[in-house]
């Protein structure tokens, strides 16, 4: 496993952090960027990396979707986009893409940004029933069906242009897995509706990217689920929750509701080789150089969640 973490496309504190850390590989996500799938800018990205002794093995950003997934006028358009953002990244060697579904339209929700947790740690937290206070969101009228058969029509067009590119597709579980969302539903929200979306193409290079809270909210069992996908998971998200796909809190990684030490040993016995991150980790105390910054995206917590991962992989090391 190459365990990384999420980086801006240039160079700023979180990339000496990174390095500081003994890591050597990365993750991007096109903050503030224009056109950043283009042959120039991945090029660019991916030899400004290289140049800080980081490898760019995963994008982790998505060009406008929408109109695909509510199958409107344009949607070709947005469709060719994806295919050259594959095709670039074929060309300058970053092998994953990890993205998303039917969080378009809605997006990753939370209702708190704030929950204190030891010491006064901050996180978030979702209600589904204070979310659905909301007004119904404008594409509230399309079915569930509909979003399937766009799906479909998705992968037909991508799946053989990211096997030709040798790229690997990624699909992130819906934020929260709950559906519908203001009116809106979501496919990616079980491991059953994974599996039938991942036999849509039996193909090495249509997989998952395997958000461990996610499928914890889900109330999946975490290493049997990583055992029952094995070769189809790309990428990983090591995080975890308390609660459920209605009503969850997020925690420490060590805090959650999921045997984190099994997960790591799933995905060593399942042969998983690829990219794996920390993700969404509490806001701790001294961090007012980022406070527009919100919990779950800041980086002392990255820090701690980094050497528990270690600590995790040395073990299961140990044990082979």
């Amino acid at each position: 496993m190459d365990l990384t973490v999420m980086l801006p496309p240039r160079p700023d504190r979180r990339w000496r952090i990174a390095r500081q850390l003994g890591l050597s590989s990365a993750v991007v996500r096109f903050w503030g960027e224009e056109e950043w799938w283009t042959l120039d800018s991945l090029r660019e990205t991916r030899n400004r990396f290289e140049d800080h002794g980081l490898s760019l093995d995963v994008v982790e950003d998505r060009p406008p979707m929408e109109r695909t997934v509510l199958g409107e006028e344009g949607r070709d358009e947005e469709i060719a986009t994806v295919k050259r953002l594959l095709r670039n990244m074929g060309r300058v060697g970053v092998g994953v893409y990890c993205w998303v579904w039917t969080e378009n339209p809605v997006g990753v929700l939370r209702t708190s940004d704030s929950v204190p947790l030891r010491g006064e740690s901050l996180t978030t937290a979702y209600d589904h029933d204070q979310s659905e206070r909301a007004p119904e969101h404008e594409a509230a009228g399309i079915t569930e069906e509909e979003l399937w058969e766009n799906l479909e029509y998705f992968l037909d067009e991508v799946v053989p242009v990211a096997e030709e590119a040798g790229v690997k597709l990624a699909l992130h579980p819906d934020d929260p897995p709950i559906s519908p969302v203001r009116g809106v539903p979501r496919l990616v929200t079980s491991a059953e509706n994974v599996e039938r979306i991942l036999n849509l193409h039996d193909s090495p290079n249509h997989g998952l990217t395997f958000c461990q809270g996610n499928f914890s909210a889900m109330g999946a069992d975490v290493p049997q689920t990583i055992r029952r996908f094995g070769d189809r998971i790309h990428f990983v998200h090591f995080r975890d929750v308390e609660g459920t796909a209605d009503s969850f809190v997020e925690t420490w990684h060590e805090a959650g509701q999921t045997d984190m030490l099994a997960a790591m040993e799933a995905y060593r016995d399942v042969g998983f080789d690829g990219p794996i991150r920390p993700d969404h980790v509490p806001k701790m105390v001294g961090e007012e150089d980022r406070e527009e910054a919100m919990a779950g995206y800041t980086d002392m917590g990255r820090l701690y969640a980094v050497g528990y991962m270690r600590g995790l992989l040395e073990r299961t090391d140990a044990v082979q």
